[in-house]
């Protein structure tokens, strides 16, 4: 039994010389070589940022009329449907459009030779994606006449970031983080030790070279130095550098009762001083001094005083009027009254 293909519209392509089935009953035969094929690479195809990348295109067909060439891109993880275009060939002429018209063009130009290559000038690292040679020539309907290319643009890696986290004491464990925002193929990470400090037990190293991060378990004080990060790719490579410092919770409760034990001596000293300079300057002070209108306990009363001046005249042979009684009231009246 005799196979026949079926056309991309879901209908048997009729063989030559036969009529379709079509409602006008017009023949379809095509002409010899109006079949189109498209040869494009297998291999993904890669260029370095900021260089020229050719995408590389044939195609086998009779060039007529109705001869048309259109480039256009998709981005990664999009479907081909949502693709963008790049460049137009048609009625003779070449028309590039969109984002990448300035840096693109066709390596022939016109493309009628059979060679379709498209030329990127200048690549980007948004460049990466598919890229879609399509060829139509009407009334070519056997094939879809369309080539797929996947292109990445290879980026070196930028300076990573060194990061840590973790409880950094003797016995504990830590996590170290090294990151690159940008690099194409993704970078691998790989951690070093710098220094001629002894190196950490194999078994508490565990390091993930494509996440960037290193696993340190056990922490002891010897666990302490630089440790570097490599990001490297087929393009570069970059590394960034961090410091552990792992402490020793023992030793720091011993410093704590030093510095309080310190601290309680500094404040005794301060005390004893303040106290000896206040004894000083209370012995500097001035005697009390006494005014005329306040009492004192030692003073004798105004009549007593001259009674025993006369006893002391008449011992030494003076002998004196006693006081009169007018004399003893005035002294009584010149004695201050006290409120």
């Amino acid at each position: 039994m005799e196979r026949r293909e079926l056309s991309p519209r879901g209908r048997r392509a009729p063989r030559p010389g036969q009529l379709s089935d079509s409602p006008a009953g017009l023949s379809a035969t095509p002409a010899p070589g109006l079949a189109v094929e498209v040869k494009v690479p297998t291999e993904p195809l890669s260029a370095p940022v900021g260089k020229t990348a050719e995408l590389m295109c044939s195609y086998s067909t009779s060039v007529g009329d109705n001869f048309a060439l259109e480039w256009s891109f998709v981005q990664p993880g999009r479907p081909v449907s949502s693709s963008q275009p790049i460049l137009y060939f048609t009625n003779g002429q070449l028309y590039p459009t969109g984002s990448k018209a300035e840096r693109a063009s066709l390596l022939q130009n016109p493309p009628t030779g059979g060679v379709a290559t498209l030329k990127l000038t200048d690549v980007h690292p948004s460049d990466t994606g598919t890229y879609l040679c399509h060829v139509n020539n009407p009334p070519d309907f056997y094939t879809n006449g369309l080539g797929l290319i996947n292109l990445t643009v290879l980026v070196p890696p930028n300076s990573p970031s060194c990061s840590q986290s973790g409880q950094t004491s003797v016995g504990g464990s830590a996590a170290l983080r090294c990151s690159s925002s940008e690099g194409a193929p993704r970078p691998v990470y790989n951690w070093i030790r710098l220094g001629s400090s002894p190196t950490p037990p194999p078994g508490s190293m565990v390091q993930d070279e494509v996440s960037g991060r290193l696993i340190l378990t056990n922490l002891s004080l010897v666990s302490s130095g630089t440790y570097r990060c490599m990001a490297t790719n087929q393009m570069g490579s970059a590394s960034c550098e961090l410091t552990l410092s792992v402490t020793d919770p023992s030793k720091g409760r011993v410093a704590g009762a030093v510095i309080g034990v310190l601290l309680g001596v500094l404040f005794l000293s301060v005390a004893v001083f303040c106290l000896i300079r206040f004894q000083k300057e209370r012995r500097k002070k001035p005697k009390e001094t006494y005014r005329g209108s306040d009492l004192r306990e030692d003073a004798t009363a105004p009549g007593i005083y001259e009674q025993t001046s006369v006893r002391a005249d008449s011992n030494n042979g003076l002998l004196e009027r006693p006081p009169s009684a007018n004399t003893v009231t005035t002294a009584k009246s010149k004695l201050p009254m006290v409120v």
